[in-house]
């Protein structure tokens, strides 16, 4: 359904509901084929785009279903190429998505909620609180308005210059599991954007229990939000871990059904004279050991207000040797769009949810799981 609505959102359908609402419509079965590619292939914004349906097709699909289209609010550019686009759903929530353009690789960083519950220290996103979850709809859109903007802008080829997905944006996508794999099968649908499995990511924070399905019931790589090597110190920047430690979280990726020739990402903020320390990356080279795995590291980015800040050059250079060492695959991931708040926990969309919460302090986080997505924590 339509956030705040009584007819269905046309692009949250699946393959399988388009064909039974065609048919009860009285039309043929290849027109489900037509209206899903206009909607996927073609990214359409309105119905009157799908000129290759009839018109008394198209009125009764209004009449139907709703067709939820993002509003562009804003658009900021970054020195580096980076661009942030805040969009702006049906029922007024603002939301971020960034792209990031390199040589071998368009890549957009998608949200997956409208703020997030899980309240981490050093993240803004984790300042605003959760307002909803997104509906496969609003999540695939996106992909769709960033593809038409960039054709506009020159930066691919129509229909879709982008080539990866990060479900690395505002939330936390597994606790928004059914409709985030919803919008994966509606993406790597051969009748649609039709990306590859291989070059999507979905990122947790460590809901351990949605950790196995997102394995067992789609193809996509994971990363995972690590960002400390003690229980501790842990509990006090991610209050999820209070609930799943690191020792569930790692047995849980021990055990992740890996598809041939995939890693595991770990992402690892480095907060300055927080979690930076040899004694951190020792400890951190030991969790990771034996798992198929890459530690990306990622020098923090400001967040004013939260208390943090990034360690200094060769600090970062210093904890990557250690790993190196230790024969951990690890790179130093390059800051991008820090100078539009567009770069790694930065995304906090003015609005979203009447603007972002005075930020908890240290340790006095908490992790409010309201369970919107039905997942039964």
């Amino acid at each position: 359904m339509s956030p705040g609505g009584a007819l269905p959102d046309l692009r949250s359908l699946a393959r399988p509901e388009l064909a039974a609402l065609v048919g009860e419509l009285g039309e043929k079965p290849f027109r489900a084929r037509q209206l899903f590619r206009w909607l996927h292939r073609n990214g359409a914004a309105t119905l009157d785009e799908m000129t290759d349906l009839s018109r008394p097709l198209r009125a009764a699909l209004a009449a139907r279903t709703s067709l939820m289209t993002l509003e562009r609010a804003t658009e900021q550019r970054s020195v580096d190429g980076t661009i942030k686009w805040t969009w702006r759903t049906g029922d007024g929530k603002l939301i971020e998505s960034v792209y990031m353009p390199e040589t071998d690789r368009k890549t957009l960083c998608v949200s997956s909620q409208v703020g997030c519950a899980l309240g981490c220290t050093f993240c803004m996103t984790g300042t605003m609180g959760l307002a909803r979850n997104l509906t496969p709809g609003e999540i695939v859109d996106q992909v769709h308005r960033a593809n038409r903007r960039l054709v506009e802008l020159g930066e691919g080829p129509a229909p879709r210059p982008l080539t990866n997905l990060v479900f690395m944006g505002m939330g936390e996508p597994l606790h928004n599991f059914d409709r985030v794999k919803a919008a994966l099968e509606l993406l790597l649908d051969e009748d649609g954007p039709n990306f590859s499995h291989r070059h999507v990511t979905v990122s947790t924070s460590g809901l351990v229990p949605v950790m196995r399905r997102l394995g067992e019931e789609t193809q996509v790589k994971l990363a995972v939000s690590l960002n400390a090597t003690t229980d501790a110190q842990r509990d006090l920047l991610m209050p999820i871990n209070r609930r799943w430690p690191i020792g569930e979280l790692l047995a849980a990726c021990r055990s992740f059904p890996m598809k041939q020739g995939r890693r595991i990402t770990f992402e690892y903020v480095l907060l300055g004279g927080v979690n930076d320390t040899d004694a951190d990356a020792l400890r951190l080279s030991r969790l990771v050991a034996g798992i198929p795995a890459k530690v990306n590291l990622i020098p923090y980015n400001d967040n004013p207000g939260l208390g943090f800040q990034a360690p200094a050059p060769e600090r970062v250079e210093a904890f990557h040797r250690i790993l190196f060492d230790r024969n951990i695959t690890a790179v130093i991931r390059k800051n991008r769009g820090a100078d539009i708040a567009a770069a790694c926990g930065q995304l906090a969309a003015v609005g979203a949810t009447g603007g972002p919460r005075r930020p908890a302090a240290p340790g006095q986080g908490a992790v409010t799981l309201t369970d919107p997505g039905g997942l039964g924590y």
